[in-house]
């Protein structure tokens, strides 16, 4: 395989033991794998450093907010950053938080986030994120669990944050508030013996002391990310500074050898909650790149003009921000005229055909991109080199239709929080990976094992299997739970739970879910997200949700239709009304089931994988109603809960 080389050979099973494929590295590491920049230890390292090589270089962004409108975005220095951070430093010291103590931070994404975030690095402070997207109960159990003692938190959560009191007054002794704290806000959380202060406070507050920064090692504990499990309590992952750092060095080597790489010229659009580690990965390269971080106003609605702002060259989203675009650019499209249309589907075709025959994207077709693809680099800001989809899979026709418009490199990553984000991208100008998560970064080795009562064979011609990794980019384990760190964690290899299949050019798909499987009542297995996958691929659905009983004999769906696709059908089949009245249309129905069969065939699915009922939401499945995690993953026992009714009646109406 091209991008891979070999360094340890298969397994065979054993009684009570599955086979496992070949240990795989990248091509890029085959001589060893890239070492940490010397010097740099922590995370900590990685800003001093870069506030020595780069002080007047902007950081920070905010836009400035003139007559209740967003401006320009201001910006603070890396010096300037650094001197407010030593304050904040030495304030959350005078309260006498200490090295290996806990530190929280609620709220959205904003200059005071990355502050408080490089003093607990400074101090050796554990980073603790909190976010009540987890579900209800979720903040006072992180503040519980990890014994935090000083929270951060934003102006408009320290309602949400006077929730998990008083349960969460056991550790906690210090709120520092973002910008201001109310006098009555201050009294409540006096009256749980906490002291509470305003963000210029707080600064001041330990203004006549000084305190020596202590010792940080590399194998130090740096930040404790909360999992969004799709069952059960969060789990908190315990991250080492050289995690951290194995992924940068990893990524910067993957960068070279793609002659590659970032600038200190370059800027990023902070949107992606820092809660997450893809996020948190990112921010961490530009800061020791020097570069530019510029945060959004917080409301999804407002992003499009955040990025016509920011201009940022490198943006990083999750597969529903991309739908989005994707969705946009279709719309504005077949709203061109018939004309206007036409030129744009064949200068689509003529790019694409020019890309899959080794053409780079830049090279496809420059005459159309100036004329054309351009309007949707604009779009963007202008300056964008750079798209990188992370958290969750990337419907395989907005990832070609992006890599072909966009006049960027769109690449699809693959990691947990549990590898440190990273541990899989798709290489650049590389049609055959489309669909794909890339091969490994050059940071880890990665094997398959067998998941034999699922029927995936790590040793087959076709090689697919449990994902499993191993190296430096490895968390510590979950904290305070050691049985839930030996069941992933075994002789040095992480078990992700996703089944992954080996291409033939070294990079891997990402095909189902280890536990997303169920019986059906004839006796036979499904593997319910390697079907998601597939009947999510047609263009009339936005989302699905696949069910199935012990007791019953067929699969039933719950489906979030194409608004744009539904509407369409409607209109060439003289069927009008509302989105949420086609929905409810039983030849709308028949329209989409019709979809999925022919969907079903052309896949060669087995008799007992096909759709026999659906039901139609307009409603998309959301965390509001806790039916996804953060990261959009299906919860599917609440998804079972909500839909519960509806599963009923499908069954009971299709016998």
């Amino acid at each position: 395989m091209k991008y891979l080389v070999e360094v340890e050979n298969c397994r065979e099973g054993t009684t009570g033991s599955p086979s496992v494929g070949p240990a795989y590295r990248s091509v890029f590491a085959k001589d060893g794998f890239p070492p940490p920049v010397p010097g740099v230890d922590s995370c900590w390292d990685v800003f001093r450093l870069s506030v020595e090589r780069n002080p007047g270089n902007r950081m920070l962004g905010r836009r400035e907010i003139v007559d209740g409108k967003a401006g320009k975005y201001v910006w603070l220095t890396y010096k300037e950053v650094y001197d407010m951070v030593m304050k904040v430093g030495t304030s959350i010291r005078s309260c006498g938080v200490e090295k290996g103590n806990c530190c929280g931070i609620y709220g959205a994404n904003c200059p005071e986030w990355i502050i408080s975030m490089e003093a607990c690095n400074a101090h050796g402070i554990y980073c603790v994120p909190l976010y009540d997207t987890l579900g209800a109960g979720a903040v006072e159990f992180i503040i519980s669990h990890a014994e935090v003692q000083i929270v951060f938190v934003d102006e408009k959560k320290i309602v949400e944050l006077l929730k998990a009191f008083p349960d969460a007054a056991k550790f906690l002794r210090i709120i520092v508030s973002f910008g201001k704290i109310s006098p009555e806000q201050k009294e409540e959380f006096g009256q749980f013996g906490l002291r509470a202060y305003s963000w210029d406070e707080f600064l001041f507050l330990g203004n006549s002391q000084k305190v020596d920064l202590p010792l940080i090692n590399k194998t130090d504990i740096c930040t404790i990310m909360y999992t969004s499990g799709t069952t059960g309590d969060p789990k908190g992952v315990l991250i080492s500074n050289e995690s951290i750092l194995t992924l940068m060095a990893g990524v910067n080597r993957l960068l070279e050898s793609m002659n590659e790489q970032f600038l200190d010229d370059d800027v990023y659009l902070s949107y992606l909650p820092l809660a997450h580690i893809f996020d948190r990965v990112i921010e961490e390269m530009f800061i020791f790149q020097g570069a530019s971080i510029g945060f959004w106003q917080g409301d999804v609605k407002l992003l499009v003009e955040d990025i016509g702002a920011l201009k940022p060259s490198i943006f990083c989203a999750v597969p529903r921000v991309l739908d989005r675009i994707y969705t946009g650019l279709q719309e504005k499209i077949a709203k061109g005229g018939l004309i206007k249309h036409t030129l744009f589907n064949v200068a689509y075709k003529y790019k694409l055909r020019n890309m899959i025959n080794g053409s780079k994207h830049d090279e496809a077709a420059p005459f159309l991109d100036r004329i054309i693809f351009s309007k949707v680099k604009q779009g963007l800001g202008g300056n964008v080199r750079l798209i990188l989809s992370g958290a969750a899979p990337l419907a395989t026709h907005v990832e070609e239709f992006l890599r072909v418009v966009t006049c960027a490199h769109v690449q699809q990553g693959y990691g947990l929080t549990e590898t440190c984000a990273g541990t899989f991208v798709s290489l650049p100008n590389c049609p055959s990976m489309l669909g794909t998560v890339g091969p490994p970064v050059p940071n880890i080795d990665v094997r398959l094992e067998s998941v034999p009562e699922m029927g995936y064979d790590a040793i087959a011609d076709q090689p697919r299997g449990e994902i499993c990794i191993r190296g430096k980019t490895l968390f510590s384990g979950y904290h305070k739970r050691e049985d839930l760190t030996n069941e992933v964690l075994v002789d040095g290899w992480f078990h992700t739970g996703d089944i992954g299949e080996w291409q033939s050019d070294g990079s891997l798909k990402i095909i189902d879910r280890k536990k997303n499987i169920f019986k059906l009542s004839q006796g036979e297995y499904v593997a319910v997200e390697n079907l998601e996958n597939i009947y999510g691929s047609i263009a009339a659905i936005d989302s699905i949700w696949i069910y199935g009983s012990s007791f019953e004999s067929f699969l039933v769906a719950v489906i979030n239709p194409n608004i744009q696709a539904l509407e369409r059908w409607g209109e060439e089949n003289s069927v009008s009304g509302e989105f949420s009245s086609l929905c409810e249309n039983p030849k709308a129905k028949e329209y989409i089931l019709a979809e999925l069969n022919k969907t079903a065939k052309a896949k060669k699915l087995k008799g007992f994988e096909f759709i026999k009922a659906i039901h139609l939401d307009p409603v998309p499945f959301d965390m509001e109603r806790d039916l996804l995690t953060p990261t959009f993953k299906k919860k599917r026992p609440q998804l079972f809960n909500y839909y519960q009714n509806v599963i009923f009646e499908l069954y009971k109406s299709n016998k």
